[in-house]
């Protein structure tokens, strides 16, 4: 019982130091998020306005894009980040190699188109940058709930409870030995009385 107490405590503080490294990553996750989000916001007016202006310089180029959208320009890999034993999903993206915008605006508005391309690249750079850190940070957010809960059960009811039993069978162990020595000690006195009592023909009587 005092080894499962002693693995009992020393869990306890392993999951203890998992959860405060878990809730410091939680916390840095948060802010990375905040200030993703700020400057995608930005990114995505700029990219709207740019396609606006190209738009007004070179006319309505969406039939030629999707013309030549044969297969998907940018494609998302995913990997994983390991902090603490919890695994967290992290986008990249990977470019396939293909361009759709390659004989687009070749004429008038070629160079705000290419503004343009540039613009909404760097969106979906951060759009994947933002799904990635909210998909890491629900992750995140069950593991530390689970975390806490072992924390929990183990410093309010495992732990208690070995320690209630350890007592209890050390109290009785000690009260059994208290029984034994005084048994003992029983024994011996009478040991002692029928040594110390005199020999003779006549009956011998003990008090």
């Amino acid at each position: 019982m005092k080894l499962r107490l002693k693995s009992a405590k020393k869990g306890y503080n392993l999951l203890k130091k998992k959860a405060e490294a878990l809730l410091f990553k939680f916390r840095s996750l948060l802010k990375a998020i905040i200030k993703s989000k700020s400057v995608l916001c930005t990114e995505l007016q700029e990219a709207f306005i740019s396609m606006a202006q190209a738009t007004f310089q070179a006319g309505d180029f969406s039939h030629l894009i999707l013309e030549n959208s044969t297969t998907p320009t940018i494609k998302v890999r995913i990997t994983t980040d390991i902090v603490a034993g919890v695994k967290l999903p992290v986008f990249q993206r990977r470019l396939t190699g293909t361009d759709a915008y390659q004989y687009t605006g070749l004429g008038k508005g070629g160079k705000q188109i290419s503004v343009c391309k540039a613009k909404f690249i760097k969106a979906t750079e951060l759009l994947l940058e933002l799904a990635s850190l909210k998909t890491s940070f629900q992750a995140l957010n069950e593991a530390i709930k689970a975390t806490r809960r072992r924390v929990n059960a183990l410093e309010y009811i495992i732990v208690p409870r070995l320690e209630k039993t350890v007592e209890y069978v050390i109290s009785e162990l000690e009260e059994k030995d208290r029984e034994e020595f005084f048994r003992l000690k029983r024994v011996q006195d009478k040991k002692k009385i029928r040594r110390d009592a005199p020999t003779g023909d006549g009956p011998t009587y003990f008090a």
